[in-house]
């Protein structure tokens, strides 16, 4: 009888939670601060939104209608892990565009402006938040959410332009396309502002989240420190001989990385341990491995 690794369903049933939490905080930016003040960006929901303002269309359905498409013609080319992932994706992403709108839609069958009305630039920037918010937390679990990524993907393999050149190219045509349908300059300007915001968020959340710290350490008592990082911390160190180009002394070099909330830490470790000590601390983006992130392919 096989083994059960309980570490693999832990992290299936976290990326699971984490995958519906980002899809819902994003649903929700569109649902209470970009639809209802009728505010667009890139992105197929972006497409889909143009398209609900012109004939009232469910964008909930039609974003499932056209990524079942886009991945049924994906499957062979893309594989079935990006397809699985992506598929998983644009259901929920239906769900909680559909529950959203439910939820903020008044008794007049409009959806309420929760801001006020003439507050678009506020409603602008909270949806772009909400939107980088929620898609960096699907991202972070190595998920995808469909739409756009899978088109990218397809160009990025069988032309030579990257991924990101892709979904900017494509967010860009969206967002120009307000001008000529509803010849609204206010639809493109905040398309734009939105799309810069939702980035924005997007990067910080994704970079904070995956920033460490590299400590490289110039010491003449590695032990104690080396023994003080690895009992307190968690983490290990790597030694290596050095050498003062000027005094020709030999010296000790120590490397280890930590979490950021680890820092302050370290630091208070090493001067209490050697106060001569010469450290350099930089910061490390993306660490893979044992104690940080796992390599999620």
């Amino acid at each position: 009888m096989p083994k059960v690794n309980y570490r693999r369903i832990w992290e299936f049933t976290l990326d699971f939670l984490a995958i519906n939490l980002g899809m819902a905080i994003y649903a929700f930016g569109w649902a209470a601060f970009l639809l209802p003040y009728h505010i667009t960006t890139g992105g197929m929901t972006g497409m889909f939104a143009i398209l609900y303002y012109l004939t009232k269309f469910p964008i909930a359905a039609a974003v499932l209608i056209a990524n079942t498409i886009l991945l049924v013609i994906a499957f062979k080319p893309l594989g079935w892990k990006f397809v699985g992932k992506s598929a998983y994706a644009a259901i929920a992403l239906s769900f909680f565009l559909e529950l959203g709108q439910q939820v903020m839609t008044d008794e007049s069958g409009n959806l309420m402006q929760i801001l006020g009305e003439g507050q678009d630039s506020m409603a602008c920037v909270l949806g772009a938040i909400l939107n980088g918010l929620g898609i960096g937390i699907v991202f972070l679990t190595g998920g995808s959410t469909g739409g756009w990524d899978i088109i990218a993907a397809l160009v990025n393999k069988y032309r030579n332009i990257s991924f990101g050149r892709a979904l900017l190219i494509l967010d860009f045509l969206v967002i120009a396309s307000c001008w000529p349908i509803f010849h609204d300059v206010r639809m493109v300007v905040f398309g734009y502002v939105t799309l810069v915001v939702y980035t924005y968020a997007l990067d910080m959340l994704i970079n904070s989240a995956r920033q460490d710290i590299q400590f490289i350490i110039f010491t003449n008592k590695p032990d104690e420190i080396s023994q003080r990082i690895i009992s307190e911390t968690c983490h290990s160190v790597t030694s290596m001989n050095g050498e003062g180009y000027y005094s020709h002394q030999n010296i000790k070099v120590l490397i280890t990385i930590v979490h950021k909330r680890e820092s302050v830490k370290i630091l208070r470790l090493i001067q209490e341990t050697d106060p001569a000590a010469f450290v350099s601390q930089s910061r490390a983006e993306g660490v893979y491995g044992n104690g940080f992130n796992a390599i999620k392919p």
